[in-house]
């Protein structure tokens, strides 16, 4: 199979390491990894701020990228629930609207290729051992996207508990937002901030030292809690832990 990183634009320009994780993961599995250079962002900060036209390019570029590929996998949930919930909808609007089917053609092309990492690991894949190495204490923050559009369920929790050395600590509200949003973060700060306390807190309790998941912009918010507390503990994307291995641990 030929697979397409979708790095997202949150993760090109602030956790490129992140990417590189994906692509050594998905190497070692056996499975040949493309990059798109023409990548760009998936839109969602227009399609939620009101921007609805403005995202339409953007939906024929990712459509035009990843042509060729015969899946496209991203290590954000936030992204994948945007490409599979609202490009449909982009496309039936513009046909609704007499523009014709291009969009809804370019949404029915993406969608059905389009995987988060650990739903493609566990459900294309079938893949739960990976291989990985993390011998530390490692509380999971599912995020709201992965978890209420997406559904992952526990394929995140399943990747964790294989990995070799890693102790899974329990994370008290796990299933609360922890209060980024995006622009809600930025419409409504002294809320997102509360929400973002409480994770932390909720997460130094654990006895972890490691808060991980699958969205770098929830632990962009709650990583920079933690440093501003001087927490004892740090946020770092899931499919870093998943790269890891006995011969090259994770530092």
């Amino acid at each position: 199979m030929r697979v397409g990183l979708f790095v997202t634009c949150v993760n090109d320009a602030l956790y490129p390491r992140t990417g590189i994780a994906v692509v050594k993961l998905l190497e070692r599995l056996g499975v040949e990894v493309g990059f798109p250079a023409g990548q760009t962002c998936c839109g969602q900060p227009q399609f939620n701020t009101g921007y609805r036209r403005e995202t339409e390019p953007l939906v024929r570029r990712f459509d035009r990228e990843f042509a060729g590929y015969d899946y496209v996998v991203t290590p954000s949930g936030s992204c994948a629930a945007m490409i599979r919930d609202n490009y449909p909808r982009i496309g039936r609007k513009a046909a609704a609207e007499n523009r014709g089917s291009e969009l809804a053609d370019a949404a029915a092309r993406s969608v059905p290729k389009t995987y988060e990492l650990t739903e493609f690991l566990v459900d294309v894949l079938g893949v739960v051992d990976v291989g990985a190495y993390f011998p530390h204490a490692v509380a999971y923050h599912p995020s709201c996207h992965g978890l209420r559009m997406l559904g992952l369920g526990d394929r995140p929790r399943r990747l964790l508990e294989a990995v070799r050395g890693l102790e899974l600590r329990e994370l008290e509200g796990a299933e609360e937002c922890c209060g980024f949003g995006g622009t809600f973060a930025v419409k409504n700060p002294d809320v997102s901030a509360a929400m973002g306390e409480d994770k932390v807190r909720n997460a130094v309790s654990s006895g972890a030292g490691v808060l991980c998941g699958a969205d770098n912009s929830c632990l962009m918010h709650i990583g920079g809690i933690m440093r501003r507390q001087d927490a004892p503990l740090r946020a770092l994307h899931l499919a870093e832990i998943l790269a890891s291995t006995e011969e090259e641990p994770h530092a």
